[in-house]
């Protein structure tokens, strides 16, 4: 059943029971987010979603109609919300200027990623939009990385749950007024999680190497860390990351990779097309046709399989993408 349908029949049931008048949210709304207080008069009507996953979000929400525009979209959006995501403005796939989302006059700005809306952001600081009385809401996720003058995107040294998701969805739910829509959704994705686990037992002889994109072959490869989401998707499924670092995003040279020696590949599907290895086409070609890393144990095996790049981005997408990987696993020659 679609998303938006459970989450319409979660919304019907809570009402009669009387439970969707209790979810009603009091305003001025005031929450704590990433160590700022914010306050909210109103649920925002004129919201920017910096992030695709801020924007899936407030979709799966049903508030395509409060929602001015969105931006940063490293893979098409969800089919279930893609009608509902086409009555909103897409500023740009990449990063958006501080002057286009202005441009939109929006009452609420939520950002997915600190480089999107954090102290050394591309776009903006928070504060940008504080001083002109503009909300502003950091996913939990973002905001439980360590960060440093090396690594834009932070380290994690406990791994990541969907427990810093759900916190989100509930604090938008509450922002917007529809605590009990947010409340289904996250129940929706409660059930998935543990239909997951229940399927893979623990094999610590099952990693996973997780491969975003690289500007070229003969560069490093930007890869998912071990305590990002995509060491979340690999303890899901019964195993762990084969690259052990810390930092949500390391980038890895080639020699290091085929070090790691994964029992499967994770090849990443990218569909903001900025580089050629972004698809997960010509991740597949590379890995099979070059001399050396074709060696690799688990490209001989023939044991690769895809996934969206979104997915490795904590997000709603992080549970997609290991639902994608669970599926194609079933089909591997696995020890």
């Amino acid at each position: 059943m679609p998303i938006r349908s459970i989450l319409a029949l979660g919304s019907a049931a809570l009402a009669f029971s009387g439970a969707a008048a209790h979810a009603e949210t009091n305003y001025p709304l005031t929450i704590e987010n990433c160590g700022q207080t914010v306050t909210f008069e109103q649920a925002p009507q004129n919201a920017v979603a910096l992030g695709q996953n801020s924007a899936e979000i407030m979709l799966l929400l049903g508030l395509e109609d409060q929602m001015a525009a969105t931006a940063f979209w490293p893979n098409a959006v969800l089919p279930e919300v893609s009608e509902a995501n086409s009555e909103v403005e897409v500023l740009t796939v990449e990063f958006p200027t501080l002057e286009s989302v202005l441009s939109k006059q929006p009452d609420f700005v939520a950002a997915m990623l600190t480089t999107l809306l954090g102290p050394d952001s591309k776009v903006a600081k928070r504060s940008d939009f504080e001083d002109l009385g503009i909300p502003t809401y950091l996913s939990p996720s973002a905001c439980s990385t360590t960060l440093d003058a090396s690594d834009a995107y932070g380290s994690r040294d406990a791994l990541w749950s969907m427990d810093l998701l759900y916190k989100e969805i509930e604090d938008l739910s509450r922002i917007f007024d529809v605590a009990d829509r947010g409340d289904a959704l996250i129940e929706d994705f409660k059930a998935r999680e543990a239909t997951l686990r229940a399927q893979f037992a623990e094999n610590e002889d099952l990693t996973f190497l997780f491969w975003f994109s690289s500007p070229s072959p003969a560069d490093d490869a930007y890869l998912g860390g071990g305590n990002g989401p995509s060491g979340y998707i690999a303890d899901i499924l019964g195993g762990s990351n084969a690259i052990t670092t810390e930092a949500d995003w390391p980038a890895v040279g080639w020699e290091g990779i085929m070090a790691a020696n994964p029992t499967v590949f994770v090849a990443a599907q990218v569909d903001r097309n900025r580089w050629d290895l972004d698809t997960a086409d010509n991740k597949i070609e590379f890995l099979q046709s070059d001399p050396t890393v074709s060696q690799m144990e688990a490209v001989r095996n023939g044991r690769i399989v895809v996934m969206s790049g979104a997915a490795m981005n904590p997000s709603i997408r992080t549970l997609y993408g290991a639902e994608q990987v669970a599926e194609q696993l079933k089909a591997l020659d696995l020890p």
